[in-house]
Protein backbone atom coordinates (compact mmCIF):
# COMPACT_ATOMS: atom_id res chain seq x y z
CA UNK A 1 0.00 0.00 0.00
CA UNK A 2 2.53 2.08 0.73
CA UNK A 3 4.70 1.72 -2.37
CA UNK A 4 1.41 2.33 -4.46
CA UNK A 5 0.99 5.52 -2.63
CA UNK A 6 3.91 6.42 -3.98
CA UNK A 7 3.40 5.55 -7.07
CA UNK A 8 0.31 7.40 -6.98
CA UNK A 9 1.94 10.54 -5.88
CA UNK A 10 4.62 10.59 -8.46
CA UNK A 11 2.12 10.07 -11.52
CA UNK A 12 -0.02 13.13 -9.78
CA UNK A 13 3.36 14.92 -9.95
CA UNK A 14 4.18 13.77 -13.70
CA UNK A 15 0.70 14.69 -14.64
CA UNK A 16 0.90 18.18 -13.19
CA UNK A 17 4.46 19.11 -14.75
CA UNK A 18 3.17 17.68 -18.41
CA UNK A 19 -0.46 20.05 -18.41
CA UNK A 20 1.83 22.51 -17.21
CA UNK A 21 4.26 22.33 -20.03
CA UNK A 22 1.45 22.29 -22.44
CA UNK A 23 0.18 24.93 -21.24
CA UNK A 24 3.59 27.01 -21.64
CA UNK A 25 3.91 25.21 -24.57
CA UNK A 26 2.24 27.67 -26.70
CA UNK A 27 2.81 30.74 -25.46
CA UNK A 28 7.05 29.65 -25.68
CA UNK A 29 6.38 28.54 -29.59
CA UNK A 30 4.62 32.17 -29.78
CA UNK A 31 7.95 34.02 -28.17
CA UNK A 32 10.20 32.26 -30.13
CA UNK A 33 8.32 33.45 -33.19
CA UNK A 34 8.01 36.65 -32.27
CA UNK A 35 11.86 37.04 -31.73
CA UNK A 36 12.48 35.35 -34.78
CA UNK A 37 10.03 38.23 -36.72
CA UNK A 38 11.86 40.56 -34.45
CA UNK A 39 15.27 39.91 -35.87
CA UNK A 40 14.56 39.88 -39.08
CA UNK A 41 12.68 42.86 -39.39
CA UNK A 42 15.42 44.47 -37.44
CA UNK A 43 18.22 43.76 -39.21
CA UNK A 44 16.75 44.88 -42.42
CA UNK A 45 15.79 48.44 -40.95
CA UNK A 46 18.89 48.61 -39.49
CA UNK A 47 20.51 48.23 -43.35
CA UNK A 48 17.77 50.67 -44.65
CA UNK A 49 19.13 52.97 -42.03
CA UNK A 50 22.51 53.03 -43.20
CA UNK A 51 21.57 53.58 -46.82
CA UNK A 52 19.44 56.65 -46.31
CA UNK A 53 21.76 57.89 -44.31
CA UNK A 54 25.10 57.17 -46.70
CA UNK A 55 22.80 58.01 -49.59
CA UNK A 56 22.07 61.68 -47.61
CA UNK A 57 26.25 62.01 -47.01
CA UNK A 58 26.21 63.19 -43.22
CA UNK A 59 29.41 61.81 -42.78
CA UNK A 60 30.40 64.32 -45.70
CA UNK A 61 28.46 67.32 -43.60
CA UNK A 62 29.98 66.21 -40.71
CA UNK A 63 33.79 66.16 -41.49
CA UNK A 64 32.75 70.01 -43.58
CA UNK A 65 32.00 70.87 -40.07
CA UNK A 66 35.03 69.60 -38.48
CA UNK A 67 33.67 67.54 -36.39
CA UNK A 68 35.95 64.34 -37.35
CA UNK A 69 38.89 65.66 -35.47
CA UNK A 70 37.01 64.92 -32.24
CA UNK A 71 36.04 61.52 -32.79
CA UNK A 72 39.49 60.75 -34.21
CA UNK A 73 41.09 61.79 -30.66
CA UNK A 74 38.49 59.25 -29.32
CA UNK A 75 39.85 56.97 -31.78
CA UNK A 76 36.43 56.51 -32.95
CA UNK A 77 35.69 56.60 -36.42
CA UNK A 78 33.15 58.85 -37.69
CA UNK A 79 29.88 56.48 -39.11
CA UNK A 80 26.71 58.52 -38.62
CA UNK A 81 24.80 55.39 -40.80
CA UNK A 82 26.34 52.56 -38.49
CA UNK A 83 25.55 54.37 -35.07
CA UNK A 84 21.44 55.11 -36.30
CA UNK A 85 21.58 51.91 -37.95
CA UNK A 86 22.71 49.90 -34.76
CA UNK A 87 20.18 51.93 -32.68
CA UNK A 88 17.88 50.95 -34.58
CA UNK A 89 18.16 47.33 -34.67
CA UNK A 90 18.56 47.12 -30.58
CA UNK A 91 15.85 49.55 -30.39
CA UNK A 92 13.38 46.97 -32.24
CA UNK A 93 15.05 43.91 -30.63
CA UNK A 94 14.30 45.17 -27.14
CA UNK A 95 10.69 45.96 -28.53
CA UNK A 96 10.48 42.26 -29.45
CA UNK A 97 12.10 40.67 -26.66
CA UNK A 98 9.13 42.98 -24.43
CA UNK A 99 6.60 41.69 -26.47
CA UNK A 100 7.66 37.81 -26.33
CA UNK A 101 8.08 38.37 -22.32
CA UNK A 102 4.60 39.59 -22.15
CA UNK A 103 3.74 36.73 -24.24
CA UNK A 104 5.72 34.33 -21.62
CA UNK A 105 4.04 36.89 -18.60
CA UNK A 106 7.93 37.39 -17.27
CA UNK A 107 6.37 40.52 -15.82
CA UNK A 108 9.71 42.16 -14.30
CA UNK A 109 11.55 41.69 -17.32
CA UNK A 110 9.05 43.63 -19.24
CA UNK A 111 9.51 46.26 -16.82
CA UNK A 112 12.90 46.62 -17.06
CA UNK A 113 12.62 46.60 -20.95
CA UNK A 114 10.03 48.77 -20.70
CA UNK A 115 12.14 51.15 -18.38
CA UNK A 116 15.46 50.81 -21.16
CA UNK A 117 13.20 51.52 -24.10
CA UNK A 118 12.05 54.60 -22.85
CA UNK A 119 15.47 55.43 -21.92
CA UNK A 120 16.73 55.34 -25.48
CA UNK A 121 15.19 58.30 -26.99
CA UNK A 122 16.94 60.41 -24.10
CA UNK A 123 20.14 59.08 -25.18
CA UNK A 124 19.79 59.70 -28.67
CA UNK A 125 18.63 63.17 -27.76
CA UNK A 126 21.70 63.61 -25.64
CA UNK A 127 23.94 62.28 -28.30
CA UNK A 128 22.58 65.29 -30.88
CA UNK A 129 23.07 67.85 -28.33
CA UNK A 130 26.55 66.75 -28.05
CA UNK A 131 27.02 66.41 -31.57
CA UNK A 132 25.25 70.13 -32.23
CA UNK A 133 27.82 71.00 -29.42
CA UNK A 134 31.22 69.95 -31.04
CA UNK A 135 29.95 71.91 -34.55
CA UNK A 136 28.56 75.01 -32.86
CA UNK A 137 31.58 75.29 -30.74
CA UNK A 138 34.06 75.06 -33.73
CA UNK A 139 32.26 77.70 -35.53
CA UNK A 140 32.21 80.02 -32.72
CA UNK A 141 35.90 78.93 -31.74
CA UNK A 142 37.00 79.79 -35.77
CA UNK A 143 34.18 83.14 -35.48
CA UNK A 144 35.63 84.40 -31.72
CA UNK A 145 39.09 83.71 -33.05
CA UNK A 146 39.04 85.18 -36.11
CA UNK A 147 37.51 88.01 -34.94
CA UNK A 148 40.53 88.76 -32.51
CA UNK A 149 42.85 88.29 -34.66
CA UNK A 150 41.22 91.20 -36.91
CA UNK A 151 41.12 93.32 -33.67
CA UNK A 152 45.11 92.66 -33.46
CA UNK A 153 44.74 90.61 -30.10
CA UNK A 154 47.55 88.80 -28.72
CA UNK A 155 45.29 85.99 -27.04
CA UNK A 156 43.08 85.07 -29.85
CA UNK A 157 44.31 81.97 -29.44
CA UNK A 158 43.10 81.17 -26.25
CA UNK A 159 40.24 83.45 -26.55
CA UNK A 160 38.74 81.01 -29.22
CA UNK A 161 39.84 77.73 -26.98
CA UNK A 162 37.92 79.54 -23.94
CA UNK A 163 35.15 80.11 -26.06
CA UNK A 164 35.07 76.10 -27.31
CA UNK A 165 35.19 74.82 -23.73
CA UNK A 166 32.29 77.45 -22.60
CA UNK A 167 30.19 76.19 -25.14
CA UNK A 168 31.48 72.27 -24.94
CA UNK A 169 30.91 72.69 -21.07
CA UNK A 170 27.26 73.71 -21.12
CA UNK A 171 25.93 71.20 -23.99
CA UNK A 172 27.24 68.74 -21.69
CA UNK A 173 25.57 69.83 -19.05
CA UNK A 174 22.36 69.89 -20.84
CA UNK A 175 23.57 66.62 -22.20
CA UNK A 176 23.21 65.08 -18.84
CA UNK A 177 19.87 66.93 -17.94
CA UNK A 178 18.34 65.02 -20.65
CA UNK A 179 19.37 62.01 -19.81
CA UNK A 180 18.16 62.35 -15.86
CA UNK A 181 21.50 62.86 -14.21
CA UNK A 182 20.22 65.01 -10.50
CA UNK A 183 20.74 68.61 -10.82
CA UNK A 184 22.55 67.91 -7.49
CA UNK A 185 25.01 65.96 -8.81
CA UNK A 186 25.79 68.49 -12.06
CA UNK A 187 25.82 71.41 -9.49
CA UNK A 188 28.57 69.30 -7.41
CA UNK A 189 30.38 68.62 -10.36
CA UNK A 190 30.55 72.18 -11.84
CA UNK A 191 31.56 73.44 -8.02
CA UNK A 192 34.60 70.76 -8.16
CA UNK A 193 35.32 72.29 -11.76
CA UNK A 194 35.47 76.08 -10.38
CA UNK A 195 37.71 74.74 -7.29
CA UNK A 196 39.68 72.65 -9.58
CA UNK A 197 40.69 75.33 -11.79
CA UNK A 198 40.92 77.87 -8.39
CA UNK A 199 43.39 76.14 -6.80
CA UNK A 200 45.26 75.12 -9.37
CA UNK A 201 45.83 78.83 -11.11
CA UNK A 202 46.59 79.81 -7.45
CA UNK A 203 49.35 77.27 -6.89
CA UNK A 204 50.74 78.36 -10.79
CA UNK A 205 50.60 82.12 -10.11
CA UNK A 206 52.26 81.92 -6.63
CA UNK A 207 54.62 79.15 -7.79
CA UNK A 208 55.98 80.35 -11.48
CA UNK A 209 54.08 83.73 -12.12
CA UNK A 210 56.27 85.61 -9.19
CA UNK A 211 57.70 87.53 -12.56
CA UNK A 212 55.59 87.68 -14.48
CA UNK A 213 52.68 89.48 -11.20
CA UNK A 214 55.79 91.88 -10.86
CA UNK A 215 55.59 93.11 -14.96
CA UNK A 216 52.40 93.35 -14.97
CA UNK A 217 51.75 95.17 -12.00
CA UNK A 218 54.54 97.62 -13.07
CA UNK A 219 53.43 98.03 -16.26
CA UNK A 220 50.08 98.85 -14.87
CA UNK A 221 51.20 101.45 -12.82
CA UNK A 222 53.13 102.92 -15.66
CA UNK A 223 50.05 103.43 -17.50
CA UNK A 224 48.39 104.85 -14.27
CA UNK A 225 50.92 107.77 -14.16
Amino acid sequence: MVVRGWIDVLAGSLQDLWATIMSFLPALIGAIIILIIGAIVASILERLVERIVHYLKIDELLKKLGVEGYFQRANIKLNTGYFLGRTVYWFLIIAFVLAASDILRFFTLSAFLRDVLNFIPDIIVAALILLATLVFAHFLKGLIKASAMGAKLHAANAIGTITWWVVFVFGFLTALLQIGVAVSVINTIITGLIAMLALAGGLAFGLGGKETASDFLRKLRDQLK
